[in-house]
């Protein structure tokens, strides 16, 4: 499969980069400065490009099987959030090119709650995370309300997504966070990865959401 990954030498995209291609994908690591090529996986094809810019990304698209969006707006530009996810779009307009989008956990809902998002639950979402959960949550509302032709499938991760180690095993849900025994909500980066690589290998999500958990 070749793959395309944006943001990837964030601590999220990097690790999907090293699983796709521990898995044999052609994967080109996307990155918007070229300074920080030094950070990205030496097997991965290093581009320059911003994912904010459609015709960048149907340049950077282009004889792909997948678009992989890892990126994260920076403190402050909580806002080109969603507006980088309306130009993915845009950008794999009539390409047949896949998107699968690394999102944020803040629009599930909380387990027997009644349909309370984990974004107004401090238990799950402090209030330092909460700029960047409403951005998340605006991320999701475009996609999700897009007049599109691209098969888009968008990630939630669990509550803490922290780097850790790769166990290989996760559960999957659909719009309800996924919480353990003692009703914490957690995923290591790694697995995230891998849940991501084997929904683009194994394909079961159509422009819809979908979440992984322990």
């Amino acid at each position: 499969m070749r793959v395309t990954v944006f943001g990837a030498a964030g601590n999220v995209g990097s690790r999907v980069v090293a699983e796709a291609l521990s898995r044999g994908h052609d994967v080109t690591a996307v990155v918007r400065d070229p300074a920080r090529f030094g950070d990205l996986h030496p097997g991965a094809t290093h581009r320059v490009g911003d994912a904010g810019i459609p015709e960048q990304v149907a340049e950077l698209s282009a004889g792909q099987d997948l678009v992989v969006n890892a990126t994260r707006p920076a403190p402050g530009r909580e806002a080109e959030h969603a507006a980088v996810s309306e130009a993915l779009l845009a950008g794999l307009h009539k390409t047949g090119v896949r998107l699968l989008i690394v999102g944020g956990a803040g629009s599930l809902t909380v387990p027997g709650s009644g349909g309370v998002l984990a974004v107004d639950d401090p238990a799950f979402v402090p209030t330092a995370w909460r700029h960047i959960a409403l951005a998340s949550n605006a991320q999701y509302d475009a996609v999700r309300t897009a007049d599109t032709d691209v098969d888009w499938a968008y990630l939630s991760p669990s509550a803490l997504l922290e780097p850790g180690v790769r166990t290989g095993s996760y559960r999957l849900g659909a719009d309800e966070l996924i919480v353990d025994a003692d009703g914490n909500s957690a995923l290591s980066m790694e697995d995230l990865a891998v849940a991501l690589l084997d929904e683009a290998e194994r394909p079961k999500h159509h422009r819809t959401r979908f979440t992984a958990g322990y």
